[in-house]
């Protein structure tokens, strides 16, 4: 575990108040994920501190996890800023890197490109270092598709052609997977017809 010793000060809650959402603070990291009491974690808030109410206050840290905090509460950890001349050193866990969650279409894709696009990588970031943790592969056809959403029908009186809005024209596969539907529609995808003007011009 690589942690890192600060200097720090813990805030009131009115001070959190007067932070904004790009302020760098810490946060304890016994959280639900990571469970180290004694640890910390840099932080943002979620929305500026003056637009919280009943002294709650939520942060969502580096990792991607939203925390919960009473500043003023005595038996909470609290919130820290650093501060070069602060009354306490706190332990910050450091971050190991990253790690990346990519759809990642490699035209005409072989095993020859593939496997040169790792070695860039690992040139990149150091032979050994570069891990490949999940890998899916599957070739794609040529074809370009209509993602539409539909409304999913409800109760018996429901529209044989219910409603249907297009979102995206992509190339197989579809950009479906990641985009958000509203609620209580689904995606649809179809082969694209391209639209045909058969308006009489003079």
């Amino acid at each position: 575990m690589n942690t890192e010793k600060i200097a720090a000060r813990r805030l009131s809650l009115e001070e959190v108040t007067k932070l904004g959402v790009k302020d760098r603070l810490f946060v304890s990291a016994d959280t639900e994920v990571l469970k180290l009491p004694d640890c910390y974690v840099p932080a943002f808030l979620t929305k500026p501190g003056e637009d919280f109410e009943g002294g709650s206050i939520t942060a969502r840290t580096v990792f991607q996890e939203e925390v919960f905090c009473l500043p003023d509460d005595e038996n909470e950890a609290g919130i820290y800023v650093a501060d070069e001349s602060g009354p306490v050193t706190i332990e910050v866990l450091q971050s190991a890197g990253v790690v990346l969650d990519l759809a990642l279409f490699v035209p005409g894709g072989d095993k020859g490109s593939l496997s040169a696009l790792y070695a860039a990588a690992r040139q990149a970031f150091g032979a050994d270092v570069v891990q490949i943790w999940r890998q899916g592969l599957k070739e794609v056809p040529d074809v370009k598709v209509d993602i539409f959403e539909e409304q999913i029908p409800r109760g018996r009186k429901a529209s044989d052609s219910p409603k249907r809005d297009r979102r995206a024209i992509d190339t197989y596969p579809t950009r479906a997977d990641f985009i958000e539907f509203s609620a209580g529609w689904k995606p649809v995808v179809e082969i694209h017809k391209p639209v045909v003007d058969d308006t009489p011009t003079i």
